[in-house]
């Protein structure tokens, strides 16, 4: 059986990175977790998709970033590992179960409705829904110049107020366009701090597979673009590259459908998540029946828990704050094995999807934190 990751929050963990940051940017408060060298500018370049082991493995398609991995290291993503909850922690410092944006969909207790935290999609204040501050709050209210170099698009969406709150978006939707920003965002003020993200990796590996010559050729294509973005920051400013997850490729053979086994849906009122990590949402009093079904049905290929045990894992952080709790499935099914749980009636667009993440394997779970310090 394949062994999950334990997501190493407090030291080693993506939601370490912007704290750490701000730590080194001399924010007071902020506490340097991850050794980071002290600098008066800083950007943060997310490639979403990027997994530590994906770039070692093809890391001749990416010069730049592999000359980097020698003085760098893996952090873990949160749980699950995927886009919303990922972004939510890199921007907030948090992790999920204090932020608590916990899945890629998730239910919203007071109305029973799912909210698809990506898309939001459903009348939720994102200010409430995910009340903390961020770290672009704290390093503003110290001077530092924050920017968030992303599509303009995302300037409105209710996950950048989740997330990004406190940074001054510049929408960007060419690489030209991002580089401009960036180049423009890393020297305002005295001291500065750019956020910039691009998802092209990972929408290539949803669509072709992680391990496809596409996704490598798309890999080379990023790794120019970082090369760029460090040409494009003052000689003097630190360049740190991230991600949000890595991901798997899941063969069609091995995908269970949920809408065709009427035995998987069976006391099961709401189903969450992603098809590598399920929150599912059980009629009252069915939870001990859905936990043994998918136990049954899935065997080693993953972890079924009841919501306690997950959350005694330490899963979602070391304290998941009330208003949290009901968010996760009262069932939580993470996949370890080459399986994917998809609906193909209620989802069909992520059920053809063949790159997948969400889980805890170190396929998912381990990113790449390198540093590139200038000159």
């Amino acid at each position: 059986m394949i062994l999950p990751v334990a997501p190493q929050y407090g030291g080693g963990a993506l939601a370490d990175v912007l704290p750490s940051v701000a730590g080194a940017l001399s924010v007071p408060g902020e506490t340097n977790l991850l050794d980071l060298p002290p600098a008066s500018r800083y950007a943060v370049l997310l490639l979403d998709g990027l997994g530590w082991n994906l770039l070692k493995r093809y890391g001749d398609a990416a010069p730049y970033l592999s000359s980097l991995m020698p003085a760098g290291r893996s952090l873990t993503a949160g749980v699950p590992s995927t886009t919303a909850v990922s972004l939510t922690s890199l921007g907030t410092g948090l992790p999920p179960g204090a932020h608590g944006i916990v899945g890629y969909t998730s239910i919203v207790p007071e109305t029973g409705a799912l909210l698809n935290a990506l898309a939001w999609d459903a009348p939720v204040d994102p200010r409430r829904w995910q009340p903390h501050g961020t770290v672009f709050d704290r390093a503003a209210a110290a001077g530092v110049a924050t920017r968030n170099v992303s599509k303009a698009r995302f300037d409105s969406s209710g996950l950048t107020a989740a997330a990004f709150r406190g940074s001054a978006h510049r929408g960007a939707d060419t690489v030209e366009d991002r580089l401009d920003a960036t180049r423009f965002a890393s020297r305002e003020g005295q001291s500065s701090l750019v956020y910039v993200y691009d998802s092209q990796l990972d929408y290539i590996g949803h669509q072709q597979g992680c391990d496809s010559w596409q996704w490598q050729k798309e890999l080379t294509a990023a790794d120019t673009f970082a090369q760029q973005v460090r040409s494009a920051l003052p000689r003097d400013a630190v360049l740190l590259v991230v991600a949000d997850h890595g991901m798997v490729d899941v063969a069609p053979e091995h995908r269970v459908d949920l809408d065709l086994e009427p035995a998987l849906t069976e006391g099961v009122s709401l189903v969450g998540g992603e098809s590598r990590f399920r929150h599912l949402y059980c009629v009252p009093g069915a939870e001990a029946d859905v936990l043994a079904v998918y136990r049954e049905r899935l065997g080693e290929k993953a972890l079924v828990l009841p919501r306690s045990e997950a959350i005694a894992r330490g899963w979602f952080g070391p304290l998941v704050e009330d208003r949290v709790t009901p968010r996760l499935g009262d069932v939580i099914v993470a996949t370890l094995g080459p399986v994917a749980l998809v609906a193909s009636k209620r989802a069909a667009q992520e059920a053809g999807l063949i790159g997948l993440h969400g889980s805890l394997t170190a396929d998912e779970m381990e990113i790449p934190l390198l540093v590139d310090a200038g000159y």
